[in-house]
């Protein structure tokens, strides 16, 4: 898992965040993990908003899942499902999903492939001024005092 592209990709918090549900879980309570965005701003040193992306990161790359939604005038953190690890059903073990297996980076174009989209040009020669000078060359001429007098 440590190897794939899905948790290589993933924000540092969202680590963290991972981390921190993993410890909460004790071999039956998986689906059950309750860890709440203060909660974990506080245990991480982060903003509560630092700590939702970091679960939205960890959902959108298929290692939680999110069970329950917490309900804040009750005072009810969400409730969290690792997929790397098995969940306790009352009629036996539900084997981990490992949902981030199927998860791939977007392809991005590269190289020459790529649209060319007229970026930014440096102009070969200064544009004349409306008071008729002129133009001349961007560079300037190589008057002997610097240089080797050849272009690199």
């Amino acid at each position: 898992m440590l190897k794939s592209d899905a948790w290589r990709s993933l924000s540092g918090v969202a680590v963290k965040v991972f981390l921190e549900l993993h410890t909460r879980f004790n071999g039956s309570n998986n689906g059950t993990l309750r860890l709440s965005y203060a909660e974990a701003a506080v245990l991480l040193g982060v903003g509560k908003a630092t700590v939702k992306r970091g679960f939205e990161d960890l959902q959108a790359k298929g290692f939680v899942v999110l069970v329950r939604k917490g309900n804040w005038y009750h005072r009810q953190a969400h409730e969290w499902r690792l997929t790397t690890k098995p969940v306790q059903k009352v009629k036996g073990v539900e084997v981990p999903s490992h949902d981030w297996r199927s998860w791939s980076p977007e392809k991005s174009e590269r190289g020459s492939e790529t649209e060319r989209s007229g970026g930014a040009v440096v102009p070969f020669q200064n544009p004349s001024g409306r008071d008729g000078s002129i133009s001349e060359p961007v560079r300037g001429k190589s008057g002997g005092r610097h240089g080797s007098g050849t272009e690199h």
